[in-house]
């Protein structure tokens, strides 16, 4: 089995050693975004700001590999924040539509570089 690094000229580079974005047979995983914009900077202050900035880093890897996110089939939050949640689904639900992938929100102690969300997402590419 082959594995691709997907990468865009629209995604901040990775923080670490990771791919941003791996296709491994028909299976996309998308490593955890947080609100960093393609120019490296952070969007903080605005958790709905935040949100959506993790949204379109979502959209922008789902992309790259050529598919959207009606292809997503499991998606993973981590926030800093659990009382965010009526908010994160208020934004999520821009992106997505039924059927709905499944889905996990978790509320952790800290995220890198002291953002207050973080997404991963596995995709299926036909």
């Amino acid at each position: 089995m082959s594995f691709q690094t997907i990468v865009s000229n629209q995604s901040a580079p990775p923080l670490a050693p990771y791919s941003p974005a791996l296709r491994v047979g028909p299976f996309l995983f998308i490593s955890g975004q947080i609100p960093i914009q393609s120019d490296g900077q952070m969007v903080t202050g605005d958790f709905d700001a935040e949100t959506r900035q993790v949204c379109q880093n979502v959209t922008v890897l789902l992309e790259a590999a050529g598919i959207g996110w009606s292809s997503v089939c499991k998606v993973t939050i981590f926030t800093t924040d659990l009382s965010k949640f009526e908010q994160i689904n208020a934004i999520y639900n821009e992106f997505v539509q039924a059927p709905y992938p499944a889905r996990a929100a978790i509320e952790v102690a800290a995220l890198p570089k002291g953002a207050r969300i973080e997404m991963e997402v596995m995709a299926y590419v036909k």
